[in-house]
């Protein structure tokens, strides 16, 4: 599903440890994601969408698969992300990496809709641990801070789509094929997960732009303080 997970920055912890392992975590994540959009935009460019999946497909499944990481950090109060929309988030995304393009790569390759996906996924999370990493350093840019919670008016809807065409399209094709167990239930498992993806978006935008309403109005007081 679309990018959500942490959508409030984590405080300064009072453990120099625990900070530094969180911003050494959240740049290494800006980092990797970083090149899944560099790969992703240099095939489209050189090669076309059917180029994305072959080029940066098994580093994009691994980059993702580390974000669990951050189901751990909520599930201990290592951070302040609610624990339901992380679950969901990582959930989701799980689902399209391990689930519906793992058994089904040539889809990737077939689909546009891809490349789509892989751009607001990378898009969203360069801003995103790129801001934490800073708010924990102490720095926190204001076009960033913008960025993150502005950006997500765009890349919610393109990443929320492009991710039900890929299990659509899964559901109806490869999936629709299959005859031994349990590999043929999985239409099944396709058409429940796009039933529970509407609700879910909401649930994800709607914490996010309550994110945003309480930074912009941080923003504006401090703007407004600093005119006087």
């Amino acid at each position: 599903m679309a990018p959500s997970k942490s959508a409030s920055a984590p405080k300064p912890t009072s453990s120099p440890v625990k900070n530094g392992y969180l911003i050494l975590y959240n740049a290494a994540s800006a980092f990797a994601w970083g090149l899944v959009l560099q790969g992703t935009v240099t095939s489209l460019v050189e090669s076309g969408p059917e180029s994305v999946y072959l080029n940066v497909g098994e580093f994009t499944k691994w980059t993702q698969t580390a974000a669990a990481m951050e189901i751990l950090h909520s599930l201990f109060g290592v951070v302040r992300a609610p624990l339901f929309t992380t679950l969901m988030q990582v959930a989701s995304r799980f689902l399209l990496v391990w689930g519906v393009l793992f058994l089904y790569p040539y889809l990737a390759v077939q689909s546009p809709t891809y490349s789509s996906m892989l751009i607001a996924w990378s898009v969203t999370e360069v801003i995103r641990y790129t801001y934490f990493a800073l708010t924990l350093s102490g720095l926190t840019p204001r076009i960033l801070t913008w960025l993150r919670y502005n950006t997500f008016f765009i890349l919610y809807p393109i990443g929320i789509l492009s991710e039900c065409s890929l299990v659509y399209l899964a559901a109806v094709g490869p999936a629709a094929t299959a005859t031994e167990p349990p590999l043929s239930l999985m239409p099944y498992v396709l058409y429940g997960v796009l039933a529970v993806y509407v609700p879910g978006a909401y649930i994800l935008y709607t914490h996010m732009m309550a994110q945003r309403r309480k930074v912009m109005r941080g923003l504006k007081a401090k703007n407004e303080k600093a005119t006087q």
